[in-house]
């Protein structure tokens, strides 16, 4: 017997599927019986009290001072932080930074040691079942029935949840993410890229107010990974909230309204990518690139300074205005390179000055 735990967060009775024998990580979800047989469910569509709706411009998440120690690490040590209704917020760090515990307990499967949480105006996990129907989510490990369609899927796991779809509201979701021309693949042969979309799809049964997206692009190519950026930037045109959490620092620079940068479960920085930017990184760099030491050289003997980077020299200008006439000052000096170009500082230039380290597919790296 095997309870199936995940997207929706349900407590109660156990969800049993017997394809392949085990419940894949997309229907991973509690679903709690009530006594009149109707299933509660996070995927159900359900009138919602008006009293219950956050407002415009009220914050969908809150968080004060939680904390989830377990007897060997705290991971999570005394965050806190506000989600926007209509934004795209993202939890940025690297594996083992306490983004995942964060969302956890948002979703209602974690007990915070300290702390507090509300989600949609409701404290978590305690009174999660009030507002479980309108909050979707796709987990970290979310795999399909590898023997459904993506239509079949849908379908599915609908019913599952007392909502059923008419074919044409499944053929909608399924075009919402972009799978139409791959609906009637069987799941097991679809793509990476695919899969994440077809777990989105079934996030959105029910058409909740929020998302929660867990490192919804790792492991994919670069191709399939922009491709789900698209599909995100399109859910958030429509209203959606979304809590992203990601060790991409240019999926977090690329999607997210504002970003909180976690380290050994700790926020170290909060703010819009710009303002990170802005207050964190700064400035422009100028790089000759294949100047090699012998540019180094040449621009530390006329006082300006310079860093090797592998062939290429790079020359940090602090002040917008400064960039022309340093790029006259380079042009002067007689130097071999391949071309000269400036760059702008990103969030990947921050995450090093505030940790020290770069961030190689979620692990830091000198």
């Amino acid at each position: 017997m095997v309870r199936a735990r995940a997207s929706l967060f349900n407590g109660g009775a156990e969800v049993i599927t017997t394809e392949r024998g085990h419940a894949p990580a997309a229907a991973k979800v509690d679903a709690r019986v009530r006594e009149d047989g109707e299933t509660e469910n996070s995927m159900a569509s359900r009138d919602v009290d008006p009293s219950r709706v956050v407002g415009v411009g009220e914050h969908v998440i809150e968080v004060r001072g939680l904390v989830k120690r377990y007897p060997d690490i705290t991971a999570v040590d005394g965050i806190t932080f506000e989600v926007n209704r209509g934004e795209v917020f993202s939890l940025l760090g690297p594996n083992g930074a306490g983004k995942t515990t964060t969302v956890e307990i948002l979703e209602g499967l974690r007990d915070p040691t300290e702390g507090e949480a509300r989600v949609l105006g409701v404290e978590v996990p305690s009174g999660y079942r009030r507002i479980r129907e309108r909050v979707g989510v796709m987990p970290q490990d979310f795999e399909p029935f590898d023997r459904l369609r993506p239509r079949e899927a849908v379908t599915y796991w609908a019913r599952l949840f007392d909502h059923p779809l008419s074919e044409h509201e499944v053929a909608g979701l399924i075009d919402t993410v972009g799978l139409t021309n791959r609906a009637d693949a069987v799941a097991l042969n679809l793509s990476g890229g695919e899969k994440r979309r077809l777990g989105i799809a079934m996030a959105l049964v029910g058409e909740p107010e929020l998302l929660f997206l867990d490192e919804p692009t790792t492991g994919l190519d670069p191709g399939a990974r922009r491709e789900l950026w698209t599909l995100i930037g399109e859910l958030k045109r429509k209203g959606r909230t979304i809590l992203l959490t990601t060790h991409y620092l240019d999926e977090a620079e690329q999607l997210a309204d504002d970003v909180a940068i976690m380290n050994h479960g700790k926020i170290v920085a909060r703010g819009s990518p710009s303002a990170l930017i802005s207050r964190y990184g700064g400035g422009t760099t100028v790089v000759l690139a294949g100047a090699g030491r012998g540019g180094y050289e040449a621009l530390v003997a006329r006082g300006i300074a310079a860093q090797l980077h592998d062939s290429d020299v790079l020359v940090h200008v602090s002040v917008a205005n400064q960039v022309r006439p340093m790029l006259a000052e380079l042009a002067s000096i007689d130097m071999v390179l391949t071309e000269i170009y400036t760059k702008r500082s990103t969030l990947e230039d921050v995450f090093l000055k505030l940790v020290g380290a770069r961030m190689e597919e979620g692990v830091l790296a000198a």
